[in-house]
């Protein structure tokens, strides 16, 4: 999975690279479709934004978080990212199953009364 990191007002350094591939590592294994995370990091009036967009299963997924301090922001970002993901994955599961034909169960006086009995 490629990770597009960019700063707005904030310089990424090697640092912030490294915390960020930590943090979305156990994303990519749940979901191996994902080819790309767009990242980014803006400080405006004293707080970090981190704003996240990602293609999965034919919709756009985005999830924010803000803190005063940067590393929590991306926690709760990706934290909220995860949640999305899960989601849309259940959506996608819950498409596949078929609904059943027979809504009522059978009743047991129904089927004696279609038996023969002598």
């Amino acid at each position: 999975m490629k990770i597009n990191i960019s700063g707005h007002h904030v310089d990424v350094t090697d640092s912030i690279r490294e915390d960020v591939n930590e943090k979305f590592a156990k994303i990519a294994t749940h979901f191996p479709s994902l080819i790309a995370l767009d990242i980014i990091i803006a400080k405006e009036h004293g707080e970090y934004q981190v704003e996240i967009r990602t293609n999965y299963e034919g919709s756009r997924i985005s999830a924010s978080g803000t803190d005063e301090v940067m590393y929590p922001a991306i926690k709760a970002a990706s934290k909220k990212l995860d949640a999305a993901l899960k989601h849309r994955k259940g959506q996608l599961k819950a498409d596949l199953h078929e609904t059943p034909s027979c809504t009522t169960p059978a009743i047991a006086h129904e089927i004696i009364q279609e038996m023969e009995l002598r």
